[in-house]
């Protein structure tokens, strides 16, 4: 092989390693895996695969499924699903995910964090419908933190909780009543406000004013 031929050679091996090496160093990038149309931060997914990226919204129809490939994990996302990516951890807004992983990659679904008791290869079940998330431990054991007590859930059991905690749900009430049984105490004492007073010392001065003119100049004068 002439020098001209290893050149050419070489340019090739260099194309395909270089994407590569630079895409595996970003550690905040796996990659994602259509079957059937999904969305990307709202964006259709042109192609059955593509990089997706933390923090990055992914959206699969009712007829569609996608997987998310990172190293040491995989993780599908079930059909009629809205999840945001996190290379440690996917938020689950509805739907539901299956994750298999040795990296101990978890999920959070409102108050609810689910993560490998281990780093050994752990594969588990979640899925929120209508509040009430679902989980099931397939592989491994699994660490249950629903706001309000954390539990073990062994390999082979389900359980459910409710997305928000009884606790967090009172104090987002209290705070939400807070908020509107302080907005008539803002909006009342309008009348005490400087604004008003020098209003009204204006109108005041004003009358008077108007007053004194008219006593000094009567309408029928005595004296011609």
């Amino acid at each position: 092989m002439g020098k001209s031929g290893f050149r050419k050679l070489a340019s090739c091996v260099l194309v395909f390693l270089i994407p590569g090496s630079l895409f595996g160093a970003d550690s905040n990038a796996a990659m994602l895996y259509t079957n059937g149309a999904a969305w990307v931060n709202g964006a259709h997914v042109p192609r059955a695969s593509s990089a997706i990226f933390s923090g990055d919204l992914l959206q699969t129809r009712s007829d569609s499924v996608a997987n998310i490939n990172e190293a040491g994990s995989s993780i599908t996302v079930l059909s009629d699903s809205l999840v945001q990516f996190d290379v440690s951890s996917v938020k689950i807004e509805h739907g539901g995910v299956t994750v298999s992983t040795s990296k101990g990659v978890g999920t959070t679904s409102g108050d609810v964090k689910v993560t490998p008791a281990s780093f050994a290869w752990t594969e588990f079940n979640v899925s929120d419908v209508d509040g009430m998330v679902k989980i099931a431990a397939r592989k491994g054991d699994l660490t249950i933190d629903d706001g309000n007590s954390v539990v073990t859930l062994q390999q082979g059991q389900e359980t459910t909780r409710d997305e928000q905690s009884p606790d967090n749900s009172k104090k987002k009430d209290k705070k939400k009543r807070d908020q509107t049984g302080a907005a008539p105490a803002a909006g009342g004492g309008i009348l005490n406000s400087p604004y008003a007073i020098a209003a009204g010392g204006a109108v005041i001065a004003g009358i008077t004013t108007w007053v004194l003119v008219k006593s000094n100049n009567p309408a029928s004068p005595t004296q011609p």
